[in-house]
């Protein structure tokens, strides 16, 4: 009876994901604003179901009873999250806060299914930091001096990553961490309103000069830190926000030429870059060593096939570091290839939503800001997805909210609080637009010469 009900959640589960997916993209469309609010009502409805589906099928295949437990800390924590914000910021974007729950759910889902212990801490640290992360929004809005901030961001940033280079040992083959923590999650952020205060006033040679000085130092620190996901993630922000503030297709060219460059010379320096280039060419060749990860990605993910084996029928424990940098094939062997694909969408989706705010919003201090994380985000996505299915060597990096990592789920969530103060700061220029154009309007009629009756002439 059990292998039914595994058989059967499946293909509920990736229906409800299917769905899902689809209102992301359907609420991009002009709707009535009851119309919206019934859509993000259902969104919040199938991934309810999905979850309960989800940890049903967990808690039959293990019989633990932690899994329950979690399940109920984990709505609760949903829950929360979702009435505060409709308290505390009226004018939030909902669809993003139902897609950061639905990509949370889909790790908790996996963790939990891989580890219940891992995604109780993984649990603990999303609800921590979304505590600190209800107060960001108004921060944004209200310190208006964060744009005279440049320096300092530049500071922070290069001195954090210059302690990790000196401090940090060495893990899975590059310097990561102090004391349990990446400094890089968290220097994402700064790096990206250093650029974004730097050239808010335009981007002339000068400015280009000083932030590709300053990029150049902290993409070289990664490098020679071996966080090469880190760099190309710091250097594609780079790339994008030099281009928008400036619109030279130039500096956008001799970029990636650099770029370029600089990959064959750490391919040439350093051996682990070899290493990940060698086992990405023919992972079979070395399979015994280098590329023993991505075979057995490439395994789990032809394994899956289209609808996935089910949940708890697969054997994801065999790729190395699966809660982190993996997940994904995990995702793919249990849950399927098209529940992947929606989750690639749904990521896609989210990533267009801070492309949109970016493009609405006037000051260019926020919108380079907007600019500069959506791009971050998207790369990280680009880089996990695309190690773990072969596409491009491996990077490891994590998938944003879905792998474990309390730095970088932590910064994520944080990164989009900031995006949330961006839409609301968007929400109240829009507003400001209208009522200066209704009191034009207004002032305009009575200006205007009152009309003469046919007996004044």
């Amino acid at each position: 009876m059990i292998n039914v009900i595994v058989e059967l959640s499946k293909y509920v589960i990736l229906t409800l994901m299917v769905i899902y997916t689809f209102h992301c993209f359907y609420l991009v469309k002009q709707q009535s604003e009851e119309e919206r609010n019934e859509s993000l009502r259902q969104q919040l409805m199938l991934i309810f179901f999905m979850d309960f589906t989800a940890f049903l099928v967990i808690y039959l295949k293990t019989g633990k009873f932690q899994v329950v437990l979690f399940y109920i800390e984990m709505m609760a924590f949903f829950a929360g999250i979702q009435i505060l914000y409709r308290i505390f910021y009226k004018k939030a974007s909902i669809l993003l806060l139902n897609n950061m729950c639905m990509l949370l759910s889909v790790g908790f889902i996996m963790l939990c299914r891989l580890d219940v212990s891992t995604a109780t801490r993984q649990l603990v640290i999303v609800a921590g930091v979304n505590v600190v992360a209800l107060i960001v929004p108004v921060l944004i809005r209200k310190m208006k001096f964060l744009k005279d901030l440049t320096w300092v961001y530049a500071g922070i940033g290069i001195v954090l990553l210059a302690a990790v280079f000196v401090l940090a040992k060495t893990s899975y083959g590059a310097k990561l961490s102090l004391m349990g923590i990446q400094p890089s999650e968290a220097i994402k952020i700064t790096f990206v309103f250093f650029m974004a205060a730097l050239l808010r006033k335009g981007a002339d040679f000068s400015k280009v000069v000083q932030a590709t000085v300053v990029a150049g130092l902290h993409v070289g620190i990664l490098v020679l830190s071996r966080d090469l996901g880190s760099a190309v993630i710091f250097f594609a922000a780079y790339l994008v926000m030099i281009y928008v503030a400036s619109r030279n297709v130039g500096y956008l060219a001799l970029g990636l030429a650099g770029g370029s460059a600089g990959a064959v010379v750490a391919y040439h320096l350093f051996g682990h870059v070899r290493q990940r280039v060698t086992a990405w060419k023919d992972p079979m060749a070395v399979y015994q060593n280098e590329g023993y990860q991505i075979v057995q990605s490439l395994f789990a993910i032809g394994t899956g096939g289209w609808f996935g084996m089910g949940l708890c029928q697969g054997s994801p424990e065999k790729i190395p570091v699966v809660k982190n940098d993996f997940i994904f094939s995990a995702i793919c062997e249990e849950l399927g290839g098209i529940f992947a694909i929606c989750l690639i969408l749904v990521c896609m989706s989210f990533f267009l939503m801070i492309v949109n705010i970016a493009l609405k919003i006037k000051k260019p201090f926020y919108k380079l800001i907007a600019l500069g994380l959506g791009t971050e985000y998207a790369f990280q996505v680009f880089l996990t997805i695309g190690g773990a299915t072969k596409f491009i060597p491996m990077t490891g990096v994590t998938l944003p909210l879905v792998s474990y990592g309390g730095s970088s789920v932590a910064c994520t969530v944080l990164m989009l609080a900031i995006i949330q103060g961006l839409y609301i700061l968007r929400e109240d220029e829009d507003e400001e637009i209208e009522r200066y154009r209704r009191k034009g309007t207004a002032q305009r009629v009575e200006e205007a010469p009152e009309a003469q009756s046919p007996g004044d002439f």
